[in-house]
């Protein structure tokens, strides 16, 4: 099958982009032809997805080929999907996007784009999440219905990443630097940890991956969410995480046995579940073994890329 796919970016260390990157490599190896478009935008906050979408809508435009499916991974992609010939549409939303608009921007800006949204979703044939809270939102919020598919682990992009000795009392935040992945609740009580903090906000992804393995916990305080992978990485490594329950999070962070779940905006109970698991190493040995059985057996390729092809050739 000839299949585009459209993302703001394919390259960094985490998010949707690298994802979709990834699926496009496995979907060649099973003989279809993957095409990837990605736009350039203006890198300031309140132009980022205007800018993409005014670009990507030209090139849209412009692009005179016709696929068997056209897959936009977020829904600024929707904007340029809209223009494409295909046989099938696809759109993959990762949390509720109005609420990410008004957490970043205004709750007006948020209330113009949930009266725009519905419109938007009417752009696919088929409407996609890696959550199940999102699934479950978006019926409630505008009736609409959303396959449910996660977004494998690949075991293969870790080996490479060195055998290192943790750091004790080493604590890492990997994810962007930005207001809804909560790293300024981070900031606010890191004098008062009974540790280090290591922060991975724009290093390559494999240099996050060894500081992420050598460190003693994985903390990521979002105020919103979707299925963090930064989560899923910190599984496999074996490090035990403290999540912020938002979300998709509890959908893989199960409190007390794959990690420690907090209330959102709450910098003291962050700061006391951190310094509690600083000092308990059986709790870590235990959180982290759990994690790692957990994302081994539900999220691997073996077992999601048959739903992938199923989404596409169906």
């Amino acid at each position: 099958m000839k299949i585009l796919f459209i993302s703001p970016t394919f390259s960094g260390a985490g998010g949707v982009g690298p994802h979709a990157f990834r699926l496009s490599k496995k979907l060649s190896q099973e003989g279809h032809e993957i095409e990837l478009m990605d736009v350039p935008h203006v890198p300031i906050k309140n132009l980022k997805n205007l800018s993409f979408s005014i670009f990507g809508t030209l090139k849209g435009l412009s692009n005179s080929k016709t696929y068997d499916v056209v897959h936009a991974w977020n829904l600024p992609s929707a904007f340029i999907m809209k223009h494409i010939k295909a046989k099938k549409k696809i759109l993959s939303i990762h949390g509720i996007y109005s609420d990410q608009v008004k957490m970043l921007h205004s709750k007006l800006t948020g209330n113009l784009v949930t009266s725009k949204e519905s419109q938007v979703l009417d752009w696919a044939d088929v409407l996609t999440t890696d959550s199940k809270y999102v699934q479950l939102e978006y019926k409630k919020k505008l009736g609409r219905d959303f396959e449910y598919i996660p977004a494998p682990l690949d075991p293969k992009r870790f080996v490479n990443i060195p055998d290192i000795k943790k750091n004790q009392k080493q604590i890492v935040y990997v994810g962007r630097n930005s207001f809804e992945k909560g790293i300024d609740i981070l900031k606010k009580i890191e004098a008062d940890i009974n540790g280090n903090v290591k922060y991975c906000t724009s290093l390559p992804w494999t240099k996050a991956m060894e500081i992420l393995k050598a460190s003693q916990v994985f903390v990521l305080p979002s105020r919103v969410e979707s299925v963090p992978q930064s989560i899923l990485e910190a599984f496999f490594l074996k490090v035990p995480v403290i999540a912020t329950d938002v979300g998709g999070v509890h959908e893989i962070v199960i409190n007390n046995k794959t990690g420690l779940l907090i209330a959102p905006n709450n910098s003291s109970e962050l700061l006391d579940k951190i310094n509690y698991l600083l000092n308990d190493s059986e709790l870590c040995n235990t959180l982290a073994n759990n994690a790692y059985e957990f994302i081994t057996k539900n999220f691997s390729w073996e077992a999601l890329l048959p739903k992938y092809n199923k989404l596409y050739e169906s």
